[in-house]
């Protein structure tokens, strides 16, 4: 039985310290969404801005640049695996730029997914471009795509519209970066927001879902999943990101930093107005531990 690095008193958070690639095959779980933040393979000597600073964009090893053919070899082997792991009609996000982003929708056309929409997340808050040489890199795209061509995907289509006003919503979502309150067990350097999370859960599971992030970082997807009544499993191979995920469960404990991370969420305070008990599971859906796994203290 795997031992998890960390699992709520719930049962609704569970994070496993370690490869992806080695602890995927361990076990036949299946999962109703996936949401995946692999390399984007940028760490290569490059500058940015941060907080009005010039720093080095550098994320780790991890993240170093590999040839193309390199580059398509991993997309397919981390993809295949998650594809074991997706229920028939379950459905797989997944972020990136033009570093890689190509790459992924090659191999997933090549794993027989069928993909769905690509978004565009057009951010409202950029750091600039310093060189002046190029167009201020605003946007990252999300490929939603579902296991099966055949069997159905859910998604929730009136909560979308409603969100967005009484219209349909577009495959282009105006979302900030990370919100400094976001930052408060320190954060990942590749960390997603909440709200960006939270609108993808909600627009394609139901309250009870279980969601696997393999690349899990800091565990955004495991917060968000846990604010909308949803259950996550995450692997993060850095120990010092999976005690800042830890860090930032336990966060949520507390009552009052659980319902003020509501509030900040625009997508979960919109929801609400439309239908108060819309993140609640039903009483028979009790939260059980994942079966294979054991706590780290067993």
């Amino acid at each position: 039985m795997l031992k998890a690095y960390y699992k709520s008193l719930e049962h609704d958070f569970n994070l496993l310290h370690g490869d992806m690639f080695e602890l995927l095959p361990q076990f036949n779980f299946k999962f109703d969404m996936i949401f995946a933040d692999p390399p984007y393979f940028l760490s290569n000597g490059g500058i940015s801005v941060q907080s009005g600073k010039v720093v080095c964009v550098d994320k780790g090893d991890w993240d170093k640049g590999m040839s193309p053919d390199e580059i398509n070899e991993f997309n397919l082997k981390w993809l295949s695996l998650c594809r074991e792991k997706l229920k028939e009609n379950g459905t797989i996000w997944i972020s990136g730029t033009y570093h890689n982003i190509f790459s992924v929708a090659n191999a997933l056309t090549e794993l027989d997914y069928k993909i769905l929409n690509v978004i565009t997340w057009a951010k409202t808050n950029p750091p600039p471009n310093i060189s002046c040489r190029y167009f201020t890199y605003s946007t990252e795209f999300i490929i939603w795509a579902r296991k099966s061509k055949k069997v159905p995907h859910y998604y929730n289509y009136e909560m979308m519209k409603y969100i967005n006003g009484g219209k349909q919503m577009t495959d282009v979502w105006r979302l900030p970066a990370i919100a400094p309150w976001e930052k408060s067990c320190t954060k990942h350097p590749t960390q997603k927001p909440l709200g960006l999370l939270c609108r993808i859960i909600l627009a394609s599971t139901e309250p009870g879902a279980w969601i696997l992030d393999p690349f899990a970082g800091s565990s955004t997807t495991g917060i968000a999943a846990n604010l909308l009544g949803r259950r996550f499993l995450g692997i993060e191979r850095e120990e010092k990101y999976a005690a800042i995920s830890k860090a930032r469960r336990e966060e949520i404990e507390n009552a009052s930093t659980f319902a003020t991370f509501r509030k900040k969420i625009p997508d979960i305070v919109k929801a609400e107005d439309k239908q108060q008990d819309f993140s609640i599971c039903c009483e028979s859906d009790v939260i059980e531990p994942l079966p294979f796994l054991a706590s780290s203290a067993e």
